[in-house]
């Protein structure tokens, strides 16, 4: 259908991988695999296990391409599934890891607090967050994009992709800290 080396635009690249074209999944996953291995990079430096990952992340990927329904970006849907192969990779290895990077560097919560153990309990702390502060931070710390990137999805200043950040981190610290140091749980 298409010459490998051909640049074709997404919709007929996804248009191709729906068909089951060997030539646009190889496109596709060449495509994006550099990004969804910087991506791992962050959580493992195990080349052997990154590459795992992304071949199982791109089998689904190949698989659910018909559901993609055009509402955000291609790679943004490809970064999601990889995301959650590697989570899920990682909690099938030890049921005792949780599975977020919430930051690039240690806050220093007072030692009296208790670690949050509970992957759940930290989603729903997220997911309190709203507007472009969830956005960014999702983007940042999740899905591995750069403020760059972030920047120019949301048409914002790296700066501000930044201090979203920087305020979505201050505000999840304060609900983890809260939650460490009282005796009230969620959902009770």
């Amino acid at each position: 259908m298409f010459n490998s080396n051909q640049n074709i635009d997404e919709s007929s690249l996804i248009k191709g991988c729906t068909n089951n074209d060997r030539k646009c999944q190889e496109q596709l996953y060449k495509l994006y695999f550099s990004k969804m291995f910087q991506m791992c990079l962050r959580y493992t430096q195990d080349e052997d296990v990154i590459c795992a990952i992304i071949n199982d992340a791109f089998l689904s990927v190949f698989k659910n391409i018909g559901k993609f329904e055009s509402r955000g970006s291609l790679e943004g849907w490809v970064r999601r599934i990889t995301f959650n192969t590697m989570a899920d990779y990682f909690r099938k290895k030890n049921k005792e890891i949780r599975f977020l990077n919430i930051d690039d560097y240690d806050y220093n919560i007072s030692d009296n607090s208790a670690p949050i153990h509970d992957y759940d309990d930290i989603i729903s702390k997220i997911d309190t967050l709203s507007g472009s502060i969830k956005e960014v931070f999702v983007k940042y710390a999740i899905e591995g994009y750069s403020h760059k990137e972030i920047g120019e999805y949301l048409r914002i200043s790296e700066g501000t992709s930044k201090w979203y950040l920087s305020e979505a981190r201050k505000k999840l610290q304060a609900l983890i800290e809260y939650s460490n140091n009282s005796t009230y749980q969620y959902g009770k």
